[in-house]
């Protein structure tokens, strides 16, 4: 089996879909074999990994990765010599638009890579949030790309019912495999949960673009009555849209304060929610949405959009969803978790963290390769 991504470990600006894969290769059954190939830098880094571009890396017996340069010819020889040395019962491709699914989905059309099915995770790409964002390219380039995919019997793997309904909206002809059980978050229990006086802490912890909708979260935080501290984490993968944050951020009320912490490793996420009071995040879509889970799983609760597949789930754990999710909706929710008592802003954390792992115990679903090859078979 193959499965292509544009980032994988040690990289981490990716979010959430590493974490994905991650679980997904650490929980293969035993029958299964899988070479991932995937790029050989970070997400806007110039830089490869040390000691790892071109090179074929093995997780275990079951599991490879091939850190490809994608321009370096030696690594395209070396990675087709791989391929063609094993029968492909199945391509697995995460992204609808990256290079690293478009340019595998060509080779099959060509008949330069066979292999007996293809699956597909658009990792919320169809989503109507992300549709909106730079809607021409994208319309222009699925005219294009949507025939191909339905004349190669492409089938399709979406990560909850509600992405699966976005799927089918741009290919209504797609056969949709839908599996959410990518969580890599275990269940031991969540740090306890302190009181504390003085304003609400509210943290982001996301890329910086205008899919996550920082831009929201700094207008509702600017729109409270209440102090609170607002504290962002993420890569600033816009430079455009990072310079709109800047100016919000300048204008800030003075009572509010607001800090750019700068990006934020995998391992280090999870502590970082644990000291916060909620976690503000008006994304515009997501398909599965890891960095809630992790919220949860830390304490903290999350206010959010409803555009992701865990609205009861955080509704449920202390938090808050907000339809719509504009930035007077959002500013009320704010301003009444500001009223609550330090008392009650640490019980929040405890049920965010109970909730959590009552949701977790209930996940049970087939590794996602193993349901996609039952699938496509």
């Amino acid at each position: 089996m193959l499965a292509t991504a544009r980032v994988f470990e040690p990289g981490f600006r990716g979010g959430g879909p590493i974490r994905s894969l991650r679980f997904i290769l650490d929980t293969l059954p035993d029958d299964l074999d899988v070479t991932l190939v995937t790029g050989d830098r970070d997400l806007s880094s110039t830089a490869p990994y040390p000691g790892l571009s071109g090179r074929l890396v093995r997780r275990d017996d079951r599991c490879g990765v091939f850190y490809l340069g994608p321009f370096a010819l030696r690594h395209w020889v070396r990675l087709a010599r791989h391929i063609r040395s094993r029968p492909l019962d199945l391509m697995y491709v995460n992204s609808l638009w990256s290079l690293f699914s478009v340019l595998p989905i060509l080779a099959v059309a060509l008949r330069l890579v066979r292999v007996r099915a293809i699956m597909l995770a658009p990792r919320g790409e169809l989503s109507p949030g992300a549709l909106a964002i730079k809607a021409r390219k994208k319309r222009l380039f699925l005219a294009v790309w949507a025939p191909l995919l339905r004349r190669l019997d492409v089938r399709w793997q979406a990560c909850s019912r509600l992405e699966e309904h976005q799927i089918r909206a741009t290919m209504p002809w797609a056969q949709i495999m839908v599996n959410g059980n990518e969580c890599p978050i275990p269940e031991q229990p969540a740090p306890r949960a302190v009181a504390h006086g003085g304003p609400p802490r509210l943290v982001f912890v996301g890329r910086i673009s205008p899919m996550k909708n920082l831009t929201r979260a700094l207008e509702a935080v600017a729109g409270t009555t209440h102090p609170l501290e607002f504290d962002i984490y993420g890569p600033r993968e816009d430079e455009q849209y990072w310079a709109r944050c800047r100016r919000l951020i300048d204008a800030m009320p003075d009572h509010v304060r607001v800090r750019y912490l700068g990006e934020l490793p995998a391992d280090e996420v999870m502590e970082t929610f644990s000291r916060y009071d909620a976690f503000l995040f008006p994304t515009l879509g997501e398909n599965y949405g890891h960095v809630i889970l992790e919220s949860l799983a830390s304490g903290c609760p999350v206010v959010c959009s409803d555009a992701t597949p865990f609205s009861e789930l955080i509704a449920t754990g202390g938090g808050a969803v907000v339809r719509p999710a504009t930035a007077a909706a959002l500013s009320e929710a704010l301003d009444r978790l500001a009223d609550r008592s330090a008392g009650e802003r640490a019980e929040a954390k405890e049920t965010a963290g109970r909730r959590y792992r009552l949701w977790r115990q209930q996940l049970r679903e087939l590794n996602v390769l193993d349901h996609a090859r039952r699938f496509c078979a």
